[in-house]
């Protein structure tokens, strides 16, 4: 009997992050959505203005008995820079903001005890700004968003900033693919 969970990341674009969970043994399915935020059932020009208090984010449906959630958040932390307040690179705004979304208690104190490491071993330059909230709800991105990074890989922002950044960790972390 598989043990299904969920976990919700948001850091930055949500195409990289979900481009790269996607390929991890143990994930059945990594969704680009919306959560954190006030608005109900927002649109991604309602999140662009940075007015729905929305983070892009990814709800990963995964097996815990192939693919830890502790592993995940590893993964969560080589796709992005957790020390850019709400920004990633040239992303700028809360949407981009790094923030874990825990569902259960036991999430949420792996995510603060993933933080601490994270901190302590000084994989980042600077402090760890990653906020960590519980989960209301998830509003999955539309359609057009979804396997972005598969579907559209010459678009310019793909080509030149999620691209490289997928080769790298799937280089990095090659013995957890599918």
């Amino acid at each position: 009997m598989s043990n299904i969970q969920l976990a919700t990341f948001g850091g930055g674009c949500f195409w990289c992050i979900e481009s790269a969970l996607n390929a991890i043994r143990g994930v059945q399915q990594a969704v680009s959505g919306y959560s954190g935020g006030q608005v109900d059932n927002p649109t991604y020009q309602q999140i662009c203005s940075g007015q729905t208090g929305h983070a892009e984010v990814i709800q990963v449906t995964f097996d815990a008995d192939i693919i830890s959630y502790d592993l995940l958040l590893d993964f969560f932390f080589q796709l992005h820079d957790p020390t850019q307040l709400n920004r990633q690179g040239n992303d700028v705004g809360t949407q981009y903001r790094s923030i874990i979304l825990y569902h259960d208690e036991v999430q949420r104190q792996t995510a603060i005890n993933k933080i601490s490491d994270v901190h302590d071993h000084d994989i980042w330059d600077g402090d760890i700004v990653t906020e960590v909230e519980p989960i209301s709800i998830f509003y999955p991105a539309e359609e057009y968003h979804q396997g972005y990074a598969e579907n559209n890989p010459q678009q310019p922002y793909c080509a030149l900033v999620v691209n490289p950044k997928l080769n790298k960790f799937k280089q990095k972390f090659s013995d957890f693919l599918k």
